[in-house]
């Protein structure tokens, strides 16, 4: 069965994550996402790209840490290359902009994929953070985009905190579009494509090549080091303690490396 829906109407590629109940990332699930990209990117009827959720009040949670509880180091290397890696270049790639159509949780990966997108469009109950470092791992791919972002001490504390934040902290900040009502989440996201769908096309994908190439910083060649980062914490004893604690729904005893 498939968690990644995909259909196009009015040049719009609408691209929906189907895993209840959290729509937690799987090898496979971010496979499929990264798939449905590369189809919108080929697909000559689809203009603008719009990312949601078909589960209840979840965007995404992030990965399945339960999955990740006994998995062999290189199986958390292809995951996290995916979701960093895979992610990254197909966005880029992509010659489309991309919008998340935020209604509910977003969390550690599922963080990644929102702000993977060109633009963000949240509900009013929609929440956002980065919860790794509670599971003794670290969001280490935004280390590199979230303080051009926020600013540099707002995005240490959002980062090593692990807080959760609403959708209006998120529009200050700068990381969301607009704000809306819940039941006007896709609505809004839809007619914020539109208005992309009219628009002169090979304009709009050369503009989007060119905005994309002059606003990389260095983020696409700083994935590899992300990588590399969660994968050495992933397989640590804080790691493994962490991920183990989250599955058997107990608060962790932290036992670090000296």
């Amino acid at each position: 069965m498939s968690n990644i829906l995909y259909k196009v109407h009015k040049g719009i590629a609408e691209i929906t994550l189907d895993n209840a109940p959290v729509n937690a990332l799987t090898t496979a699930m971010v496979t499929e996402l990264i798939a449905a990209l590369h189809r919108a990117a080929k697909d000559d009827s689809a203009k603008v790209i719009v990312i949601s959720s078909a589960v209840a009040r979840r965007f995404c949670a992030g990965l399945d840490l339960a999955a990740l509880q006994d998995a062999a180091p290189e199986q958390i290397r292809a995951l996290l290359e995916q979701l960093y890696t895979g992610l990254s270049e197909a966005q880029f790639a992509l010659g489309k902009p991309s919008i998340a159509a935020v209604a509910g949780a977003a969390r550690g990966g599922g963080m990644t994929l929102a702000i993977s997108c060109d633009m963000l469009v949240a509900g009013k109950s929609a929440s956002f953070g980065y919860p790794e470092i509670d599971v003794g791992v670290l969001p280490a791919i935004h280390f590199t985009h979230l303080p051009r972002i926020v600013g540099r001490h707002r995005a240490f504390e959002l980062l090593f905190t692990g807080r959760t934040f609403g959708s209006d902290e998120a529009f200050a900040l700068g990381l969301v579009n607009s704000v809306v009502d819940d039941s006007q989440v896709m609505d809004s996201a839809r007619e914020l494509a539109a208005t992309l769908v009219a628009k002169p096309q090979y304009s709009l994908a050369m503009g989007r090549r060119a905005f994309m190439n002059a606003t990389d910083n260095g983020w696409r060649q700083g994935v590899a080091g992300a990588v590399e980062t969660f994968c050495n914490v992933a397989v640590s004893a804080e790691g493994r303690e962490g991920v183990a604690a989250y599955a058997e729904k107990r608060t962790p005893s932290w036992v670090s490396k000296k």
